[in-house]
This record gives structure tokens, C-alpha cells and sequence, in this order.
């Protein structure tokens, strides 16, 4: 099977099974209900995933989809906080308004109990290269602090959207997440203004 159609697959089954998550729940979803709606067949399923529980590390694999479609939106005139800025903005909207913080809390949970590869961590994910390309860029420009290595930089604002993320999810979502980002983000990356 070719890398473009594996990674098709695979897609096709991680974004079907978030839409019923979101749906009907995690619980009250089953893994035919997954392979009819993704297309797919339960061998595929089963090629990439021990079970239904292992979809929940694959939520990363999703936001790491959203985040190469908002690439594509960025400007010459767009400075590198502002594009850390809309893609933060667009991806907290997506999760406050697709992902249910019942699947939010069971990721973050899975994640301090996998003895195996944290996916929210790996830095070979989408999300830490282009949040790394982004910072370096800012650093070249002069738009970011270069008495701060890159990866610091990349490493302090994925915590920083892990802090936002989790809180959210203590507090069982009362407050609009990507607002609340909005307002605190921006002060945040202040502190590495050049």
C-alpha cells in the first residue's frame, strides 16, 4: 500500500470516528459503526489501531491535519505572532465547537497513563514542526526574542496550549475556550517580542 493511501485511510477512519464520538459519544459508538462510516473495512481498522480505546491518541493526528490546512491560509503581511495567533484561534474553535470535553479529558488522561509513546509530546508531530518553522522565521525576521533558542520557544507555547486545553477541561468547559485563548495567548507571547 502506498504512503498517500495508507495515510488516506488511516485519516478517513481518525476523522469518522471523531464525528461519531462527537455524535454519539464514545461510549455508545462501536468499531463497525467507525468502518461503515469511514468506507474502510475492518482489516484496515485493525492494521492501524489495536482497538477502539487506541483512536484516542489519534486525536492528535487530527488537530495535526487542521493545523497543515491553516498553513495554507497564511499571508506575506501576517506576522509570526499572528500566525501563532489564528492558528491557535482556529484550532480552539474547532475543539470547543467538534470535540467534546468528554474525549478532550479521556486523551489527556490516556496520556499520563501510556507507558508506550505520548502523542501529544512527540515533537516529530505536525503541530512542533511547523510551530518550530513558525518561531524560526519570527526569530530571522526579528519579530522574536534570539536570546531564546527555538525549540524553548515551540516548547513554552505548547505548554502553554496544553495548560489552556486541560484547565478547560477541569472546569467542564464554562468558559469559551478559544476567547479565553484570545485575550491570554497574545500576553503570553509578549514576553518573546523582539
Amino acid at each position: 500500500m502506498s504512503k498517500r493511501k495508507s495515510r488516506n485511510t488511516k485519516g478517513k477512519i481518525v476523522n469518522a470516528a471523531w464525528k461519531l464520538f462527537y455524535e454519539q459519544g464514545y461510549d455508545d459508538t462501536t468499531i463497525e459503526e467507525i468502518v461503515e462510516t469511514s468506507g474502510t473495512s475492518r482489516g484496515s481498522f485493525y492494521h492501524y489501531f489495536e482497538g477502539k480505546d487506541a483512536l484516542l491518541s489519534s486525536l492528535s493526528y487530527l488537530f495535526d491535519e487542521k493545523y497543515e490546512e491553516l498553513t495554507k491560509q497564511f499571508t506575506d503581511v501576517m506576522s509570526t505572532i499572528d500566525k501563532l495567533l489564528f492558528m491557535n484561534h482556529e484550532l480552539f474553535f474547532m475543539i470547543e465547537n467538534s470535540i467534546s470535553i468528554d474525549l478532550l479529558a479521556r486523551l489527556y488522561s490516556s496520556q499520563l497513563i501510556t507507558k508506550g509513546d505520548k502523542h501529544l509530546l512527540d515533537t516529530n508531530r505536525t503541530y512542533y514542526k511547523l510551530i518550530r518553522q513558525v518561531v524560526m522565521e519570527g526569530i530571522e525576521k526579528g519579530e522574536l526574542r534570539d536570546d531564546v533558542a527555538v525549540n524553548e520557544i515551540t516548547k513554552a507555547y505548547a505548554l502553554f496550549e496544553r495548560a489552556l486545553l486541560y484547565d478547560w477541561c477541569i472546569c467542564n468547559g464554562d468558559y469559551s475556550l478559544y476567547k479565553y485563548s484570545g485575550d491570554m495567548l497574545p500576553r503570553f507571547l509578549e514576553g518573546y517580542k523582539n
